[in-house]
């Protein structure tokens, strides 16, 4: 993995392909490369490091046909050597995904007298389908043969010496899309790669094969030829663009009250798109990252609010695990790509023993969105930067709905009714001042120390976890989340002076207990950021720094909550000069164990 792009038309494809990985590098990568026809052989450039690098070592050449790629390691170093496109006799490729057999299809190829440049997987999938097109010259036989060879994930862009008119692509787990417009065709593997030049695309599904030349194209299943559904992209294109921000975090971060506002004012007019989950005995949501703290969060108002048995696993966990389910659970599947892969093996997994599964999801045709038997859009628009924000905040709100409709069956009356939806309402103004804060004084003190604490209890400890997250994500710092309670228990050794400490309190219930566990932390020196609910009292003696937040409903006090989070995180990060919306060895998507 990470990125990739395939062009075939009239213009010169070596800057289209150029662009596109630029627009793909929010996924994150630790290397580039391009492979393209010129006078009838095929050149190979790359590198490692950023794609500015790769583009110093491009001539003036021009081609027709291309394919790039932006990888992260997964087998060997990051390292031109390692670097894709790869080339095996009559075969290139680029490839996303891993192949799980690649040792022993290595070790057969080697006996045959392969020789192998790279410690990758890729190139050992480049032999497999050089080898075969020795024995099959139809290429079309040999690439649904392949499919029954490789096993694991994959999207690949494949061009063979003896024909450099077209570009194959099939892809099993690993996402593809194939694109149009007036002057030729592309292949991509997310959107925003190709929205510089259409909005028109075709969604490859699981073991289809895409032919694709500069005038047509022609997709096969299992031999046949078939007709696929051709789709539009219907977001403002103007959210792959970063509008004169310096970051895409940052520009994604002050688009939250948008996205919320226009979500609410979708789903409250639309209630009755928001799943009923009541006739469910257990529900079980899973997710990976920041989409698990954000289930973690839905956990809580659904038990709080719905009074259901809910519990939250980590889904390359739960895959795994032993499973009690059944037609009376609900597995609910969290993901901004709508491709993460242990999500989606969690989801076939669920539907195998008969539970009933819901998707929320961000992206439109991901495999999620597909496979699940009820879904829920977020509409976020493209989130470029790897760290989630406006994604997130979503999921979270989400949840806020599905527990928000079955609390109203379980008890809410109609005075709360009317004041939660006031709270939902209000909710995108009060993002919009807790924006207009200056956290830059706070983070400035956090980015000096090379060890962070965050703590809460229930809601408030689901909170910290992401903005714990965050924080490490983009500054590199280490940084810890513990339940306040947890604290005597071992981890208040690890405070000495200046340490610094985040406190959430907005869990009116229980505030006296986090307050009690902050003074520990205060009377041992350390530095204490507290970001409370404006109605819970505090002493000025427990905090360094202090942040209020209105005083919302719990159902959607998180969201407003985790706004102060994000943006500590950012400013740390923007303190220390990192590269923020491209951090080092992370994948916005992850379609990989």
């Amino acid at each position: 993995m990470c990125g990739i792009i395939g062009y075939n038309g009239k213009q010169n494809a070596i800057p289209i392909i150029i662009n596109g990985l630029k627009n793909l590098e929010y996924r994150g990568y630790d290397s580039a490369g391009i492979a393209y026809f010129y006078k009838d052989k095929i050149k190979i450039i790359k590198e490692k490091g950023r794609i500015s690098e790769l583009e110093k070592l491009l001539d003036n050449s021009e081609s027709n046909i291309a394919i790039g790629h932006t990888r992260w390691a997964t087998h060997g170093e990051p390292s031109r050597r390692n670097s894709h496109p790869h080339k095996v006799g009559n075969v290139t490729i680029v490839h996303n995904g891993i192949i799980e057999n690649y040792a022993t299809l290595k070790e057969k190829l080697e006996q045959v007298g392969y020789k192998f440049q790279s410690e990758t997987d890729t190139e050992v999938a480049a032999a497999v389908i050089d080898y075969e097109n020795k024995k099959e010259k139809d290429k079309l036989k040999v690439l649904e043969k392949i499919e029954s060879i490789l096993k694991g994930s994959y999207a690949l862009l494949i061009i063979f010496q003896d024909e450099p008119n077209t570009i194959y692509a099939l892809r099993e787990g690993s996402p593809l899309i194939v694109a149009m417009n007036n002057d030729g065709n592309f292949i991509a593997s997310d959107i925003p790669a190709i929205l510089d030049y259409t909005k028109d695309y075709y969604l490859l599904e699981e073991k289809e094969i895409a032919v694709v030349k500069m005038d047509n194209i022609k997709f096969f299943k299992e031999g046949k030829e078939i007709q696929k559904e051709l789709l539009t992209f219907k977001y403002d294109t103007s959210s792959a663009k970063k509008d004169g921000y310096p970051y895409f975090m940052l520009k994604e971060i002050y688009e939250q009250p948008k996205v919320i506002k226009n979500f609410l004012d979708y789903y409250l007019n639309n209630m009755e798109l928001i799943p009923d989950i009541g006739k469910y005995h257990k529900i079980h949501i899973v997710a990976c990252g920041s989409a698990y703290h954000a289930g973690l969060i839905g956990n809580y108002l659904l038990e709080e609010y719905g009074d259901v048995e809910v519990t939250t696993y980590v889904a390359s966990e739960y895959r795994y695990k032993k499973n009690f389910l059944d037609s009376k659970t609900l597995v609910i599947l969290i993901s901004q790509s709508g491709e993460t892969a242990d999500t989606i093996a969690s989801l076939r997994l669920a539907k195998e023993m008969r539970s009933k599964t819901l998707g929320i999801v961000n992206v439109l045709g991901s495999t999620i969105a597909r496979e699940a038997d009820e879904v829920i859009f977020i509409n976020a628009g493209c989130e470029i930067a790897v760290a989630t924000t406006k994604a997130y905040t979503l999921q979270v709100l989400t949840l806020s709905l599905i527990a928000f409709k079955l609390g109203l069956k379980k008890g809410i009356t109609k005075e709360d009714k009317d004041e939660l939806l006031k709270d939902y309402k209000n909710l995108p103004e009060e993002i919009e001042k807790m924006l207009e804060l200056n956290y830059k004084p706070y983070a400035k003190k956090i980015a000096k120390k090379k060890n962070v604490f965050f703590i809460g209890r229930l809601i408030d400890y689901y909170i910290s976890l992401e903005g714990s997250l965050k924080l490490k994500e983009i500054s590199y710092i280490h940084s810890e989340t513990y339940p306040a309670g947890e604290l005597k228990h071992g981890t208040i050794s690890l405070i000495e002076e200046g340490t610094p400490v985040v406190a959430i309190i907005t869990d009116k219930k229980i505030a006296s207990k986090t307050i009690s566990n902050i003074k520990e932390v205060k009377a041992r020196g350390a530095y204490t950021l507290v970001i409370k609910r404006k109605e819970i009292e505090v002493s000025n003696d427990i905090y360094d720094d202090l942040i209020e937040v209105e005083n919302l409903s719990d159902l959607i006090l998180s969201i407003l909550t985790i706004i102060p989070l994000q943006l500590l995180a950012y400013h740390t990060a923007d303190t220390l000069g990192y590269d923020i919306d491209k951090p080092r060895n992370l994948a916005k998507s992850v379609t990989v164990e």
